[in-house]
């Protein structure tokens, strides 16, 4: 491992809006309450990275708190970074395995789920690992409100194309869904939040895929 990541690494662990594997625990059900200290709604972002779209859309919106989460800690180091030096205290990291989400939400307690840029996971015997196979949908129906969005946005078209037919497939309520989500009507404050890849995907040309729905 290089300085640099050593460096981070040793440096997320001194700050208080990170929390990592076994000590998030403790906060399932009390996010809001303990960490963040009011009753505002708890928004995800899901395999967050640098943590570009939460630390925005804390800005945005204060009146709302915002969890990344991800297992690379240095990745994580650079949007948490940001929340210290820029005193956004709104915005709280986990890094965890996905996988394991579950034992850190409780029901009920979180009101929408952001997943920006995943891991498109193409490969079939790799299905289950995209974040919106229906045994991951399953586990977040586990701690979201009812009628709570999930929001995909992502450049790749396959990825894009399984979650349209797994919504339709399973039946759930789907709000909005376009294949080139710049050239759309659903393009607002939210949606204009990029990250480092989306921008390299843009000057690419590549088109960006939206769509966003509510589990039944």
């Amino acid at each position: 491992m290089g300085k640099d990541k050593l460096r981070k690494f040793a440096e997320i662990d001194t700050f208080h809006n990170v929390y990592q594997m076994e000590e998030g625990k403790p906060l399932q059900g009390k996010w809001a309450a303990e960490h963040f200290k009011n009753n505002n709604p708890v928004v995800l972002e899901l395999a967050c990275g640098k943590g570009e779209y939460a630390v925005n859309m804390a800005k945005a919106f204060p009146e709302k708190n915002f969890i990344g989460i991800d297992l690379k800690g240095n990745r994580i180091w650079r949007g948490a970074r940001t929340g210290v030096d820029e005193q956004i205290e709104n915005l709280a990291f986990l890094r965890i395995q996905i996988e394991d989400i579950v034992d850190y939400f409780d029901q009920d307690e979180i009101d929408e789920i952001w997943i920006t840029f995943p891991d498109p996971q193409p490969q079939d015997s790799r299905e289950k690992k995209r974040l919106t196979f229906p045994g991951f949908l399953a586990k977040y129906k586990t701690f979201l409100k009812p009628g709570a969005k999930i929001n995909l946005k992502t450049d790749n078209d396959g990825l894009y194309a399984y979650t349209v037919e797994k919504v339709e497939e399973l039946g759930l309520v789907c709000h909005k869904k376009t294949d080139h989500l710049y050239t759309s009507e659903f393009y607002d404050e939210v949606l204009k939040i990029k990250t480092h890849y989306e921008r390299i995907y843009l000057k690419q040309d590549k088109n960006i895929n939206y769509i966003q729905f509510s589990l039944v």
